[in-house]
């Protein structure tokens, strides 16, 4: 079946054009307009009839197949797809770390690894505790208002930074780790059918899983050396509107970058100006001194999202949102009509870890040792360019000439070692900068970790002469 008829009307001032003709697209599928297994127009023609370039239309085209609206038949052209199309996301959040990694010789820098510094006696002891005060309360659901105990211990967790003086339990959402955390920021503040958000145009994949979750078109902002632009965030807003932005103002994941202050009151500004809701991504907790909390400086509209995850335990899936002021009941309800609340065992195993102390010395513990490694590092590498921040738990290594960024990576993984090419943090049709991202793996041996970096060192001393098409 052939549709060349097709020519959908692109309207005046959308952005670009390639995102216009998605839309389109999509509108056209869900109206029957475009039905299963017609044939689309050719890049040519239907650029020749839309009066914009072929490579506008090919854009439009692969991203429409990525989503899978479309699918592409070689020689024949491009279809709308006709099978049902797949439900749920298509690839895997998390690369999980080899299972053995010395059997294949291969050393994962891909992901931090947590260095063990006591957690696995501090859980222990707190799950035995957890397990002799079981009763009739674990037969009922977690409920809204139970899990307080829970919550008022969390607060611990605030004691060293700007917001341990103005915030209290009432304010708190507890939730299954920080991506979970952004997920029901984003499910609590989103509205409509194709709602914005934006986030820096380098950004931790979840992200974009969870905006992609909920729906959302997410549009990447600028960034320089101290993070997001605001200037940059202003003229997104301008041009796609938007409900919703994303900052990592200690830690930019990969690049590392920190907001000063001021750059941190300019985001709240715009954000104030266009009627944005914040998330403030602290997951990786980097430690910090002087500087405000977004939570802090608009907290009328910033949720501040941290977790367990990068100091203490990846495994016991337990974060922390920081609703804005007043809108805590309404973070935990939308929690609630996701997963009902935290599991009673967590919640329990948890709090001990808070009231004991335990928590923040494995947190402090674990920094330490990730600083440690990363003076390591820093040395072992000389003198090429990364960037770095003291107890973060990776770097950002800009390539020199004659690298690229997914070669890099290519050949490294051949000499034994996996690390993260910029690609992996840029959206679809976003540009990737020559750099790669090299965790801290706080699990490898150090003589192996050392080895593997001296590896990556030799190779940004010897770039190639002819790089592979």
């Amino acid at each position: 079946m052939t549709d060349t008829s097709w020519q959908p009307d692109l309207p005046i001032q959308s952005g670009p054009k390639y995102l216009a003709l998605v839309r389109a697209l999509r509108d056209g599928v869900r109206r029957g307009d475009l039905a299963p297994g017609s044939r689309l127009p050719t890049v040519r023609d239907l650029a020749w009839k839309l009066g914009v370039t072929p490579g506008t239309v090919a854009r439009a085209y692969q991203l429409a197949t990525q989503e899978g609206l479309l699918e592409a038949a070689v020689g024949r052209g491009t279809f709308v797809s006709a099978q049902s199309r797949r439900l749920g996301p298509t690839e895997s959040l998390y690369q999980h770390p080899l299972s053995d990694p010395a059997a294949d010789g291969l050393i994962d820098l891909r992901s931090p690894q947590l260095p063990d510094v006591g957690q696995s006696q501090a859980l222990a002891h707190a799950m035995a505790a957890a397990a002799s005060s079981l009763g009739e309360h674990y037969l009922e659901y977690p409920g809204l208002r139970r899990d307080r105990y829970c919550r008022e211990a969390a607060l611990d967790w605030f004691s060293c930074c700007s917001l341990k003086d103005m915030i209290d339990a009432d304010d708190l959402v507890l939730t299954l780790g920080g991506q979970n955390g952004i997920s029901i920021v984003l499910q609590c503040c989103l509205r409509g059918d194709r709602p914005v958000v934006l986030c820096e145009e380098l950004a931790y994949p979840g992200f974009r899983h969870a905006a992609r979750l909920a729906r959302a078109e997410v549009v990447p902002v600028k960034l320089d050396e101290e993070g997001m632009i605001p200037e940059a965030l202003d003229a997104a807003c301008r041009r796609y509107g938007g409900q919703v932005v994303c900052v990592t103002p200690d830690a930019q994941n990969p690049t590392t970058a920190r907001m000063s202050n001021a750059r941190r009151n300019a985001i709240a500004d715009v954000a104030r100006r266009h009627d944005l809701q914040i998330i403030e991504d602290d997951c990786y907790t980097a430690p910090v001194s002087g500087l405000a909390s977004l939570r802090a400086i608009a907290p009328e509209r910033s949720w501040h999202v941290t977790s367990l995850s990068k100091t203490i335990s990846a495994g016991m899936r337990f974060g922390i949102v920081v609703a804005p002021e007043g809108m805590g009941e309404a973070g935990r309800l939308t929690a609630q009509h996701s997963y009902f609340g935290l599991p009673r065992p967590v919640t329990d195993i948890i709090t001990r870890l808070f009231t004991s102390g335990e928590a923040m010395r494995l947190r402090h513990d674990a920094q330490d040792e990730m600083a440690r490694r990363l003076q390591m590092v820093v040395r072992a590498m000389g003198d090429h360019d990364m960037l770095w921040q003291p107890g973060l738990s990776f770097v950002w290594l800009k390539l020199p000439v004659g690298w690229r960024a997914s070669t890099f990576a290519r050949v490294a993984e051949a000499e034994g070692v996996l690390v993260r090419s910029s690609d992996e943090y840029v959206l679809a049709d976003g540009h990737a900068p020559n750099a790669v991202r090299i965790a801290l793996a706080g699990g490898v041996p150090e003589d192996r970790l050392l080895r593997a970096i001296a590896k990556l060192r030799d190779l940004l001393d010897t770039p190639p002469r002819d790089l592979p098409v």
